[in-house]
C-alpha cells in the first residue's frame, strides 16, 4: 500500500510524495503496455488529469489519484511522516 501525508507537511515532502505515485502510475501504465489514452479510458479519468498525474502536478484531487492507483491494486492513505523525511 503506498502511504501519502495528508497531514499539514513541508512542500517539499509533499512534492516527493507526489513524484513517487508520478513514477508509480507511469511506470505501471508502460508495465501494462497502456497509452496515456487507453489507460484513461480504462480508468474512468480524463486524459488531462492522466497527463499531469504522471508529470506530478502538485494539485491534484486524491479521490482521482486513488482512482488511478486502484488500477493496480493500490491506494494513497494517510500515515506517519518517515523521519527522513
Amino acid at each position: 500500500m503506498l502511504t501519502f501525508i495528508v497531514d499539514i507537511i513541508p512542500e517539499r515532502v509533499y512534492y516527493h510524495h507526489m513524484n513517487t505515485i508520478a513514477v508509480f502510475i507511469k511506470q505501471k501504465r508502460k508495465e501494462a503496455g497502456l497509452t496515456q489514452e487507453e489507460f484513461a479510458l480504462r480508468s474512468g479519468l480524463g486524459l488531462r488529469f492522466v497527463r499531469e498525474l504522471e508529470q506530478g502536478k502538485e494539485t491534484v484531487r486524491m479521490d482521482k489519484v486513488n482512482q488511478a492507483l486502484a488500477m493496480f491494486g493500490m491506494e494513497a492513505v494517510p500515515g506517519k511522516k518517515s523521519r527522513d523525511e
